[in-house]
């Protein structure tokens, strides 16, 4: 199979596994806001916040370091596989004992920390939420490290839609935010069980074991965790800590409204996630075989893609945060508006990162990266503090962006000296699309005054979308048999 029909393949897989993840998540999203209070809401995800940042601890950036080195002796030396998979799960067994033992032992002084004693039940139930979340992201890893993306997608949907079965079911019958941490849990482990069985029967059941691990392999894969675990851990940081600090600062209620803002954007980043997860490791095993110049064309042709369509994505959200937020989540939820429309931003710098950022650490950049991701972690939690006692979640949103913004424009610069790129032919897309925005946007807004149901919402998105799609053929830009052969 050639590298292209690889991708292609892959990315079909991972973008079916990302659309019924995104849907099954916005089903959740929205249900769960209807079904809870703005208070059981916002306490529900500042706890899911909270097991964010524990998790940093639970991997290590063990799992992608194993990704790695399987993508790495998957063609050279098989034989290692094994070994490394085994070094993996076993420093991940460590790290996952570990965080839960001191989440166990202080998840009382957390809630009283935030000052919301209804928090400490859910704490405490976090403990097996992260042993079971933890495990699924080192098995997903593996399986995209082998470049068996259809694989890896098939045991996401498993638990996306066990989250919306057993969430929403125990949300529904009245066990509230513990009911629906508890769907979290029991889908974690549906999708932890099935891939496990494919995994020992794949690579410990069938093959030989016969082979001495390598000389060092195990100090490698340790030492190449750690770039990775500074990166995770401010990463983290800077996606979770600003959630913790509206909890701090302000309600639970500020919590939901900022929530969904970010909900949005993670239902909107879909393709992308897809595209990323399949390309990363592809460049990778591109460089180790000193193809570079296909890898180059390979990359920029994907980011074209992400510009045309994440550019004008991120500036619909801005014009139809109003009459989306109001629809689908209720009156109660308008504080989540200009949360939203900031997020706007937000949109396109994820969607650049989201194919940028893994990709170095396929390419051996990962100390690189975790550098960078340190410096605006530690400044988005500085502008966090600053702004959120004086802007309430509109600061929180706009220190977000603001970080975000310089380290999408440091990961494009790495980028740029790992691949020969033409910067000319970027900027003139870039001019192109910025036009077919401005058109776009002309004619959505002549439609949203009239956006009082959601049938008129959709009507006005879809004369967007259509704009959109007419302008993007005419330019050039958008090859549609081209697409449609990676989709279909």
């Amino acid at each position: 199979m050639s590298v292209t029909d690889k991708i292609a393949s892959g990315f079909r897989a991972q973008l079916s596994s990302q659309v019924i993840a995104a849907i099954v998540g916005a089903t959740i999203t929205v249900v769960l806001a209807r079904l809870l209070t703005p208070n059981e809401y916002g306490i529900f995800f500042l706890a899911i916040s909270i097991f964010s940042i524990f998790k940093v601890a639970t991997r290590l950036g063990i799992a992608r370091s194993t990704g790695r080195y399987i993508a790495e002796y998957k063609e050279t030396k098989p034989e290692q596989i094994q070994h490394i998979v085994k070094t993996g799960l076993l420093v991940n067994f460590v790290t996952i004992g570990i965080a839960v033992v001191v989440l166990f032992f202080t998840h009382n002084q957390i809630a009283g920390v935030l000052g919301e004693p209804s928090l400490a039940p859910l704490l405490l139930l976090g403990t097996v939420y992260l042993t079971f979340s933890t495990l699924a992201i080192f098995l997903s890893k593996i399986w995209q490290g082998f470049e068996k993306v259809a694989l890896a997608s098939a045991i996401e949907i498993c638990s996306q839609l066990g989250r919306l079965l057993f969430a929403v079911g125990l949300v529904a019958i009245g066990y509230g935010a513990v009911g629906a941490l508890s769907g979290y849990i029991v889908a974690n482990l549906v999708a932890v069980s099935i891939g496990s069985v494919i995994l020992y029967k794949n690579l410990f059941y069938l093959q030989d074991t016969a082979a001495a691990v390598e000389s060092g392999l195990r100090r490698r894969i340790v030492e190449y965790s750690i770039p990775i675990t500074v990166t995770n851990t401010a990463n983290r940081i800077e996606k979770e800590v600003d959630t913790v600090l509206i909890g701090f600062f302000l309600t639970p209620v500020a919590v939901s409204h900022y929530v969904i803002g970010k909900h949005v954007v993670k239902f909107i980043e879909t393709p992308m996630s897809a595209l990323g997860f399949t390309l990363s490791p592809t460049f990778g095993a591109q460089k180790a075989d000193d193809n570079i110049g296909q890898a180059s064309r390979i990359y920029e042709t994907a980011l074209s893609y992400i510009l045309l369509l994440y550019i004008p994505a991120g500036a619909g959200i801005i014009v139809v945060a109003e009459p989306f937020i109001t629809l689908f989540f209720g009156a109660e939820y308008a504080g989540a508006i200009p949360v939203l429309q900031i997020f706007g931003i937000f949109v396109v710098l994820k969607a650049i990162t989201k194919l940028s950022g893994d990709t170095l650490d396929f390419l051996g950049r990962a100390r690189a990266r975790a550098i960078v991701k340190t410096v605006t972690s530690i400044l988005n939690v500085i502008l966090n503090v600053i702004l959120i006692p004086t802007m309430g979640v509109i600061g929180a949103a706009t220190a977000t962006v603001i970080t975000f913004g310089i380290y999408t424009a440091v990961t494009l610069v790495i980028i740029f000296q790992e691949f020969t790129l033409d910067l000319g032919s970027l900027l003139r897309d870039v001019g192109q699309i910025s036009l077919i925005t401005v058109a776009m946007l002309a004619a959505v807004v002549g439609y949203l005054e009239y956006a009082e149901s959601w049938f008129s919402l959709f009507f006005a998105v879809g004369i967007g979308l259509l704009v959109w799609t007419v302008l993007s053929m005419l330019t050039g830009l958008l090859d549609i048999k081209r697409v449609s052969s990676m989709i279909f």
